[in-house]
């Protein structure tokens, strides 16, 4: 019994039109070039693939991909645009579904390993990229840092979008390492706002590479972006790589 949260039909039927900047070329090309890259001549496996933002480009760039997804709905839109033999999905959670085949790399995007709301589940999800990777083979999650500095000192909500059609804020529970995003969408011109919630388990890269080693991943790099910027103390986020030794 997995502790994420599946997107329900109503979010998924919604996603992609809400998130079209991440559908842009500018946030993609880059992407996708570093994800083939190292893939290289071998299969991509991606970890809640979603309605395939990473995964659709990335199998039209010529390498092969399979899918784990743990809601039925993100998966159907997925469905919608490319075909099961094309690109598989496996229905499931990340940190224990598992797949035929072996993988020159396992990736995760956009701070989806927080939709596993423990630790134990965040390490078997590392557990879970290793048993699937080939000898060499390499994990990449990208993920934010999480922006503590900015609470001022007694206050526990940050935020993070501030705009004409939505208004974004993170909470934060310090103790249990738990974000909540909170969202007031502009819905429809009537003036009416949707409300929405996600619950997130954040983790720092430090917290990651111990995750890794015990799954038995060395980290190979880190980098700020999909254009490789050095990571900083600054970074906003982070891309990290991990390799199951050959």
């Amino acid at each position: 019994m997995t502790s994420s949260e599946p997107w329900t039909r109503a979010t998924a039927d919604r996603y992609d039109a809400e998130e079209s900047e991440r559908f842009s070329a500018p946030v993609l090309v880059p992407t996708v070039a570093f994800l083939a890259e190292l893939a290289g001549d071998g299969p991509a496996l991606e970890f809640a693939i979603g309605t395939g933002r990473v995964g659709i480009p990335l199998r039209q760039r010529g390498v092969p991909v399979a899918g784990i997804e743990l809601s039925e709905h993100m998966a159907a839109v997925l469905r919608h645009k490319i075909d099961e033999d094309t690109l598989p999905v496996a229905i499931g959670d990340m940190a224990t579904t598992t797949v035929p085949g072996e993988f020159t790399l396992v990736y995760l995007v956009y701070n989806t390993i927080t939709n596993l709301l423990t630790q134990d589940e965040q390490v078997e999800c590392f557990r879970n990229a290793a048993r699937h990777l080939t000898p060499g083979g390499r994990f990449v999650i990208e993920l934010g840092v999480p922006p503590l500095r900015f609470l001022p000192p007694g206050q526990v909500a940050v935020p993070f979008d501030v705009s004409e059609g939505h208004l974004g804020f993170d909470t934060f529970d310090l103790v249990g390492q738990i974000l909540v995003s909170h969202h007031l969408t502009r819905d429809g011109d009537d003036g009416r706002y949707r409300r929405g919630r996600s619950r997130h388990r954040y983790a720092w890269p430090a917290e990651l590479d111990l995750m890794a080693r015990i799954a038995g991943l060395e980290l190979e790099r880190r980098v700020a972006d999909w254009d490789g910027a050095p990571f900083t103390q600054d970074s906003a986020k982070h891309i990290s790589v991990w390799r199951k030794p050959a």
